[in-house]
């Protein structure tokens, strides 16, 4: 089978090298993409040191998911059997591509494979969610190019300004390109054998803390994102997303309020103001 990865990387100078050395460790010669998108800092350049495996793809715009369309379904001349996606601040387990395309193969049913992570807390309850509800984690998952194949060819695309990519796709992967109703869980395959590591808050570090706060109003995000998205999907089905989720704010933010938990509250609110101020 061939294989094809692509890195997503936003400022991720301090990671970028850990993330593409454990790749490059992995057996074979497949080809490594680094998608820079938006970034302020080094991390195009670090990767471009790494050799003539690397290609970089350096985007002005930021945007995760609007650079995953740019790369993925208008600038890729062709698709491989298996492409492999890898967030810039995750290291893979070693041996984690080959299991990747080994799942695949023997779960005919699945159009992807996702990973575990391998460490954080809570991991224990992590790694048990991820296989009773076949999650996916946008730090290591695996797509057939027969999927992307169908998806180019549907016109169907991620909203350029969405937060969370990998829940988007894990719900287009399941439902088969279609709507919510033909939502099948095995067409995820977890596997077992693959695995990524991510860099730990440090406690003592303020600048983990902010990014921390930063990520928890983009969880906050997120949660109004998916809820915008769910009634797409039971409607008009995939076809239906907007270019930007922000079109449709206007319509949504006057019925959305924080949720009355005080592990979520503040960064709801952060969230809404956030997202109100992007309204066309």
């Amino acid at each position: 089978m061939s294989l094809l990865v692509t890195v997503l990387a936003h400022n991720e100078e301090r990671r970028i090298g850990g993330c593409l050395s454990s790749l490059l460790a992995e057996p074979g010669d497949f080809p490594i993409h680094v998608v820079v998108n938006g970034s302020r800092d080094r991390t195009a350049e670090i990767a471009r040191s790494f050799g003539s495996r690397v290609t970089v793809h350096d985007y002005a715009r930021p945007g995760k998911a609007r650079s995953w369309n740019r790369f993925v379904l208008d600038e890729l001349p062709a698709y491989a059997d298996v492409h492999v996606f890898v967030d810039g601040d995750a290291e893979i387990a070693s041996g984690s591509l080959a299991a990747l395309e080994r799942w695949l193969a023997d779960h005919p049913e699945a159009n992807a494979a996702s990973a575990l992570p391998m460490n954080g807390r809570n991991l224990a309850a992590y790694q048990a969610g991820m296989q009773a509800e076949h999650g996916l984690f946008g730090d290591l998952y695996a797509l057939r190019g027969t999927f992307l194949t169908r998806m180019r060819a549907s016109g169907i695309r991620l909203p350029d300004d969405l937060i969370g990519d990998d829940g988007l796709i894990g719900s287009l992967v399941k439902t088969d390109l279609g709507p919510l109703d033909g939502w099948q869980e095995t067409r995820v395959a977890v596997c077992l054998d693959a695995g990524f590591y991510c860099e730990p808050i440090r406690l003592a570090a303020p600048a983990s803390w902010r990014m921390q706060y930063r990520r928890l109003v983009s969880y906050s995000v997120r949660h109004y994102q998916n809820r915008i998205i769910t009634e797409i999907m039971r409607s008009a089905g995939p076809r239906g997303l907007p270019a930007r989720l922000a079109e449709l704010y206007p319509d949504h933010l006057v019925r959305f309020r924080p949720r009355p938990t005080l592990s979520t509250w503040w960064f709801d609110r952060a969230a809404l103001r956030k997202m109100r101020a992007e309204q066309p």
